[in-house]
């Protein structure tokens, strides 16, 4: 199957930030428009992946609101299942949806939903993971390669601390096939790959894990440091729940903060804690309410036939079918010493993310 690339994108983080910031500040006071009778359906992808159902179906929901009082809002969740998802779409489309916000289950397997809305006129905003194979009005997604770049950034300076060569890697990457892992895979490559020539690290263990299942992450962590005696110099993943599955392996063999796991991404709550306990080296933190605030903003749009703003649009994907116009928001890296970034944005509070632990030393400095 062909690779989704990025056709045009802003790159550097500072510019997209400054974009980023235009976006918001469009998405301010969206016009005013005939919403009513309007429906809006909201499709997930899974129950492994957390953030989706905590935190953004209920951020989405309520920036449609407040944008499109009187459009309605429906959630489906394919459960990792792509047909139950096309399934879904269909009914969505049946019921007379107005505008399908997807999150697609699998994107090597989206494009028969992306064919029955635009057979049925119906547009498509596609939310964070890519869809491929079929039309979509546009995309909104957190810049995957940078999300790479600051994971495998991140792992490097890990690995330039650690003496001698040879030092061993296990690598447990996300969804196959989706246009998020192959770019985090990118991005982390750029840093890893060259220390992989010289010799420094060898990746002894590796794979990837349908739907982020974090159980099944920590089936392949308990089979590879079995197979390697426990030991591991790094192991180093693409999100948060694929990281707690990793750390739940190593804390039954007593070896949680021990062997450093990095490469974590959507600081999840449990992410935050395990950082603050020092069982976790990191996570990406990319505001889901301005993904969720962009992405109501340019539904809002389309439910009032308006054309997408274009200083909105920094980008585009190709998803095998057409260059999707896109909106690539920043991120930014989370360790222990920058743990406050996510607190001030009002996240969540120093009290949930050290409620395990309240005298890990991060919290001590917190209390």
């Amino acid at each position: 199957m062909k690779t989704s690339v990025v056709n045009a994108r802003v790159r550097a983080f500072g510019v997209a930030a400054s974009v980023a910031a235009m976006v918001l500040g469009a998405c301010a006071a969206p016009p005013p428009g005939d919403d009513g009778a309007k429906k809006v359906y909201f499709f997930l992808p899974n129950t492994t992946t957390t953030r989706f159902m905590e935190r953004d179906e209920p951020l989405f929901t309520d920036f449609l609101e407040l944008f499109a009082p009187k459009a309605t809002v429906t959630v489906r969740n394919a459960e990792g299942d792509p047909d139950r998802q096309q399934s879904q779409v269909e009914s969505a489309i049946d019921d007379g949806a107005s505008v399908l916000v997807l999150i697609s289950a699998d994107a090597r397997f989206s494009g028969g939903a992306l064919t029955a809305a635009a057979d049925a006129n119906v547009p498509v905003v596609l939310y964070d993971h890519d869809a491929v194979g079929g039309p979509a009005e546009v995309q909104v997604i957190f810049d995957p390669l940078e999300v790479g770049r600051r994971q495998g950034s991140r792992a490097a300076d890990l690995i330039a601390a650690m003496p001698g060569d040879g030092l061993k890697v296990a690598r447990v990457q996300g969804n196959l096939g989706e246009y998020g892992t192959r770019q985090f895979l990118l991005g982390q490559n750029e840093y890893l790959q060259p220390l992989v020539d010289r010799g420094k690290i060898r990746v002894v263990c590796e794979t990837t894990i349908d739907d982020w299942d974090p159980a099944e992450g920590q089936a392949f962590a308990d089979e590879c440091l079995t197979r390697e005696n426990n030991d591991i110099d790094l192991f180093v993943t693409m999100n948060d729940d694929l990281a707690g599955g990793i750390v739940a392996s190593l804390a039954g063999r007593g070896l949680a903060g021990r062997i450093p796991v990095t490469g974590g991404q959507d600081a999840n709550l449990v992410a935050l804690q395990l950082i603050a306990q020092g069982s976790l080296d990191n996570t990406i933190f990319k505001n889901l309410s301005d993904q969720a605030k962009v992405a109501a903003q340019l539904t809002t749009s389309i439910l009032h036939g308006e054309d997408l703003p274009d200083n909105m649009i920094n980008g585009t994907i190709d998803n095998q079918y057409m260059a999707v116009p896109t909106v690539f928001l920043p991120v930014q890296n989370i360790t222990k010493d920058n743990l406050h970034v996510v607190v001030n944005s009002g996240f969540y509070t120093w009290q949930q993310i050290c409620a395990p632990d309240p005298d890990s030393a991060v919290c001590r400095e917190h209390d």
